[in-house]
Parts: C-alpha cells; structure tokens; sequence
C-alpha cells in the first residue's frame, strides 16, 4: 500500500496565471503545476549522475519488464488511476478517524460526500481520496477511505495535508496517504497537461512490486521487511535514458516519455512492476497510452540517491 504553482515553461501555467479552477471530481486543473518550481517534484535530472546501483536495481524490479499505464480505462466499473475531488475554501470538514492516528494530520477535512473512492465505493484496494482546496491551495489525501453514514464522517488508514504554497516533508518516518510519505496528486499524469499543454513538467509517481526496507529523500518511510541493497527505497527516483529514441511515438506516450527523460518518476508505493499513476478522465485515449508499454526497464536509469535511511 500505500499528490503548483509553478515556473516552467510557455506551455505550462502558474498558479497566478491560470483561469478560476472549477470544483467537482476530477476537474480539469488547466495544466497548473501544484508546487513551487524548486519542489523536488519539478526538479529537473536529466544531468544527474547515474547511481553506482542503478544496473543492479533495475534487474531486481525487471529490466525486460515494460512501463505500464495505471490509468486511462475502466477497470472492473470503477475508473482506472486515482480520482481527485476539487473543492472552494467554503467545503464543509468533517471528521476523520484514522487507524495509523500518531502518522496521520488530524481532521476534519473538507471531503464532499460525494468524493470519488479509487477503485469505486466497492473496492477493496487502496481506495484513495484526494481533496484540493483550490481557494486555500491545500491538499487533503486519505487511504483506505471509508465514509460514514453518507459521508458526514470517514474512517481511514492514513492522512496528510499539504500546504501546496510552502509544503514541507513529513516527519521522518512518517506515512502518508502513500507508503513513501510523499503527497499523491502532484504525482499523477493528468490529461489536462499529458493532452492540453502537451507538456509533462513534473515527476510521476510510481509502484513496484518489491521494495527495499529503506527510503531516500523525498520520501520519509519504507513500508518492506526485505533489506536486499539491490531492492529499491521508497523515493528513488528514475528517469529515461537520454540516447532512448522516441520519435517512433506520438501524442500522450511520446509526452510522457519525453517526460521522463527530464523530470523521471518516484518510487512512492507497492503495486505493480513499473506502474505508472495517473487521474482518471473520460478524455484518455487508451490506444495512445499503450504504446509506452514498448519501454522496458533496461531503458531506465536511477538516479544518484542522496543519504538512505534503513531505520
């Protein structure tokens, strides 16, 4: 188990400058970046120097294994990726009781009854809710979410809130809504920026299978028994090779690609082998994301990783 106000480029809008933010599930953000351009998210790591166990940790999670599109289609009648609710400062909070309580910010949270559940009201997965106050520039992210009577209360596994304006990380060895103690909706590939500005500006978030009992800076927890080196810690963070041709692809999986070349993607979860996450959107061409399976894990590099923390 277990989310922009921005500098960046002509294709990508602040903060400041985007047009008022509609309210409702999965509104269209219009392309803003939700953190400050010197947030580790927005980071560019295209020079960075490749990590001396990167060949080794790239085999452990499967270098002939390819990418994969954790979003974009309906899956088993629940849309596929991680929905976001969108909210004013006026949203009514209610309470939340958490089961991790000492790793979780304490309620209420402006959650709408109404909030779309991953995996839908049904599901027995993570069933993640993320709620972005757009007036206040907050973000509310809960795991393992149930609501109560309506939804005039939820219980939950986990929670944190983010000051998108100044975020600050979790305390060391805390969670999240996320295994890796990091935010989720700044992480996801949206179609708003994949398909409107055409332009992927930040890192992705991402899952593997088998994670390493350790975690590097962003993340502040691990969530693993296994202390093998060559398993990955939570908050690795990978990227494209820069000599990776990708002129054969086109529309949403060359941005994403061209993405990741500069920006990466950050190892925040346990699930699948190369799973990338991203927002629902009736708007996904499916046919388009596809071909990004064609990138295999021997086409990805890791990133030199700062100090790891194993305990």
């Amino acid at each position: 188990m277990r989310i922009l106000f921005l500098l960046l480029s002509f294709a990508t809008v602040t903060q400041a400058q985007q047009p008022e933010l509609k309210t409702g599930p999965n509104a269209d953000l219009g392309g803003v970046l939700l953190l400050p351009p010197d947030d580790e998210w927005n980071r560019d790591v295209s020079k960075v120097p490749v990590d001396p166990l990167s060949d080794a940790i790239i085999a452990s999670i499967g270098a002939e294994t390819g990418l994969h599109e954790d979003f974009g289609i309906v899956w088993k009648g629940a849309p596929g990726g991680i929905p976001y609710h969108v909210v004013g400062g006026d949203q009514p909070k209610v309470p939340v009781t958490f089961a991790y309580a000492d790793e979780s910010d304490p309620g209420p949270y402006p959650i709408p009854p109404d909030a779309w559940i991953e995996g839908g009201p049904h599901s027995d997965g993570d069933r993640h809710v993320l709620v972005l106050d757009k007036d206040n520039w907050k973000l509310y992210e809960i795991f393992r979410a149930f609501p109560i009577d309506g939804g005039k209360s939820w219980k939950a596994g986990s929670g944190a809130v983010f000051d998108l304006k100044a975020p600050k990380p979790r305390p060391a060895g805390w969670t999240s809504a996320d295994a890796a103690g990091l935010p989720i909706l700044p992480g996801l590939a949206r179609y708003d920026e994949i398909c409107g500005t055409k332009k992927l500006a930040h890192a992705l978030r991402f899952t593997v299978k088998k994670t390493r009992r350790a975690y590097v800076s962003p993340a502040t927890h691990f969530a693993s028994p296994h202390e093998d080196e060559n398993l990955p810690p939570m908050g690795m963070r990978v990227r494209l090779k820069a000599d990776f041709d990708t002129s054969p692809f086109t529309g949403a999986a060359r941005v994403i690609l061209e993405g990741l070349k500069t920006h990466g993607m950050i190892l925040a979860d346990n699930g699948g082998d190369w799973f990338i996450s991203g927002a629902p959107d009736e708007r996904w061409n499916h046919e388009e994301l596809l071909p990004i399976r064609k990138v295999k894990g021997k086409d990805l590099e890791v990133v030199k990783m700062g100090p790891m923390t194993t305990r």
